[in-house]
């Protein structure tokens, strides 16, 4: 029986995270009154605990859990131990950290949209209104591509992490103090750098936040032009906005509600790219060739970034049968907000 303790350790926990998710399946609106704000609360003690130093606690943790792996490995050999029982408590261990992943922050998956906690309306995202928005966030960024400070290179010239961070704080401000989306109501402390950047950079990945540690954190071996989208973005999902879409139109609506150019910038280049990668080819070649050149170098610069990121999502979604409609739901968010936004208030003006 003591070979199989492990993985009865291990079931039992697996149990607990499997009831955890469907209680809060089939309680969304009671999951979406309530757990947010507890684990949103959660962030705030676990960022400030994890701030007190510039790396990532949680790499360091993970780097940690990989040696002792392998010397429990050498040990075992040396000891003889079973390997069945050794399996058994890693497995208990794994086991562990997803009940404390889904208990402090994984069932957010289930709470509201973001689009109801900032009472976006309702519309038909026909290929007219989805051009329309294409065309505003292509000239929004054509308007700002000349007043961003950029390198010998054309690329994008940034300040420094910490000057991102402090700068970023202002639109989080703004859509709570100002737009009155509690929602933004989170910490703002400032975004970690990822170590080993290089191994997230090959995945495509912008930044990553770990709830358990209470960490975002930035690639900042990402081109330049997508860093302060980046640092909202992350600052959004540390925020309890645990929907992969709901955590980039919330960058976008930190970034636009800036007022320095850089984050303006990042917000209408991104909009831009979903918007023109959601119409048909022929609509997209016409929009885009209004675009200025350093716009249009700098969306195939993130589109060549994220490209192995958005393809293993196609490629995970394939395999459940399903079609990878991420960039077409963030294309109609930004083109609800959009006539929201823009073209309602224009109608409405006496």
């Amino acid at each position: 029986m003591k070979y199989w303790r492990g993985y009865l350790v291990a079931a039992i926990l697996a149990a607990c995270t499997w009831g955890f998710r469907e209680i809060a399946a089939t309680h969304t609106k009671l999951v979406d009154m309530i757990y947010p704000y507890i684990t949103r609360l959660v962030q705030n003690f676990m960022t400030g605990w994890s701030s007190g130093v510039d790396f990532c606690v949680w790499q360091a943790i993970l780097l940690a859990l990989v040696v002792a792996a392998f010397a429990s490995i050498v040990l075992m050999i040396i000891f003889k131990w079973n390997p069945i029982q050794w399996f058994g408590w890693i497995l208990a261990v794994a086991s562990l950290i997803l009940l404390l992943h889904t208990g402090i922050y994984g069932m957010n998956v289930y709470a509201g949209s973001i689009a109801d906690d900032i009472r976006l309306q309702e519309a038909d995202c026909s290929q007219d209104q989805m051009e329309a928005a294409a065309i505003y966030y292509r000239d929004k960024a054509n308007e700002l591509s000349e007043k961003v400070a950029r390198n010998a290179d054309g690329t994008v010239k940034l300040s420094t992490l910490a000057q991102l961070n402090e700068t970023a704080v202002d639109g989080f401000k703004h859509l709570v103090y100002e737009d009155y989306y509690s929602v933004f109501a989170g910490t703002t402390l400032p975004v970690k750098e990822l170590g080993m950047a290089e191994l997230f950079t090959a995945k495509g990945l912008m930044g990553v936040t770990i709830p358990i540690t209470g960490e975002a954190a930035v690639n900042m071996e990402a081109p330049s032009v997508m860093i302060p989208f980046a640092i909202c973005r992350e600052m959004c999902y540390r925020m309890s906005i645990a929907s992969g879409i709901d955590k980039h139109f919330g960058a976008f609506l930190a970034c636009q509600a800036n007022e320095n150019a850089d984050f303006r910038y990042a917000a209408y280049v991104m909009a831009y790219r979903y918007c023109l990668n959601a119409l048909p080819e022929n609509v997209a070649s016409t929009v885009n060739a209004q675009a200025d050149a350093k716009l249009r170098e700098d969306v195939a610069v993130w589109d060549e970034f994220v490209a192995p990121a958005e393809a293993l999502q196609a490629e995970l979604a394939s395999k459940e049968g399903l079609k990878d409609n991420t960039g077409r739901e963030i294309a109609e968010l930004l083109t609800r907000w959009h006539y929201q936004e823009v073209i309602l208030p224009a109608i409405t003006e006496p």
